[in-house]
């Protein structure tokens, strides 16, 4: 009988999208506890920023006089701060099949950005993209031409905007490429944490969310548990990333779909009706048709 060899770089990148898909369980449990996703965000990252400028003081020199890492910064942020956020107050399902748009917002980024030419496979892609968020969008799971399928709640619109920030993210990570990988993790742990800093303070000024509540083993703990998990997922995606092929990659990247929807149905977070299920297939289709796209698209 042969022996059975583990596929280390698929098991890091299966462990990095567990990590994400099921982060919304550990994110909810800090909001019971009375700290919101936002400032459990701040907290999480502060700590990995404060480990990776230990670990290599020159990164932030680096982040500090590279104005297109600033860029990536941004974009990381953004993808963090919303996509915490919504999947704590809304339905996890619908929120990652919408941040799963990523597809549509990649082909769109990618011209304008490193000017790649539209393909008619990537307006495919698009097009499907397109047919699956409207199918999830549309309200009361009528067909209606007097109804428009957009986003219609505030867990909506996060799920949309982490979609966009997280295509941003990876096309800014193929765009500075030739950065200092730790450069590059500093640039995407300051993001969530200054981005979702600032989103927490503007909020909480005015009263839209509480301020952190006082100091307390139960929920600094699990924030500290998940700084490590967090942390030991990002060097997971990078080992899996640099030792597999670009379309392998992204293909079991898609897991965190399947994890995060099988968890939050499990656990009662999110439903999975028949409208899902088709908008989701599409959208889904869509993200796997761009991870083994031809080589003449490369």
């Amino acid at each position: 009988m042969p022996a059975v060899r583990l596929n280390l770089p698929v098991l890091a990148l299966l462990f990095n999208a567990l990590v994400w898909g099921a982060s919304w369980w550990p994110f909810r449990q800090l909001q019971a506890m009375g700290l919101h996703p936002l400032w459990a965000t701040v907290l999480i990252y502060l700590v990995a920023v404060v480990l990776i400028v230990a670990w290599r003081p020159k990164a932030l020199l680096e982040v500090l006089r590279t104005p297109s890492l600033w860029v990536l910064m941004l974009a990381a942020g953004a993808t963090n701060a919303t996509f915490n956020w919504g999947v704590v107050i809304g339905d996890v399902v619908r929120v990652v099949l919408l941040f799963y748009l990523m597809p549509l917002w990649s082909v769109l980024l990618a011209r304008v950005l490193l000017h790649e030419r539209i393909t008619t496979a990537a307006a495919w892609r698009v097009f499907l993209a397109l047919v699956g968020a409207a199918v999830v969008l549309w309200p009361d799971q009528t067909i209606s031409l007097q109804t428009l399928p957009l986003p219609n709640s505030l867990p909506d619109w996060l799920g949309v905007l982490g979609g966009f920030s997280f295509a941003l993210n990876n096309v800014m990570l193929r765009r500075e490429a030739h950065r200092a990988e730790e450069a590059r993790a500093l640039a995407m742990f300051g993001g969530g944490m200054v981005v979702a800093g600032v989103l927490a303070l503007m909020l909480a000024w005015q009263g839209q969310v509480p301020w952190p509540p006082a100091a307390a083993p139960s929920w600094m703990l699990l924030a500290l548990l998940m700084t490590g998990l967090f942390l030991t997922g990002n060097l997971a995606l990078q080992y899996g990333a640099a030792r597999l092929r670009a379309n392998v990659t992204a293909v079991v990247l898609v897991s965190e779909v399947v994890v995060a929807s099988g968890t939050a149905v499990a656990f009662g977070a999110g439903t999975l009706n028949a409208q899902l299920w088709v908008g989701g297939c599409l959208i889904v289709l869509a993200s796997l048709l761009a991870a083994v796209q031809s080589p003449s698209e490369h």
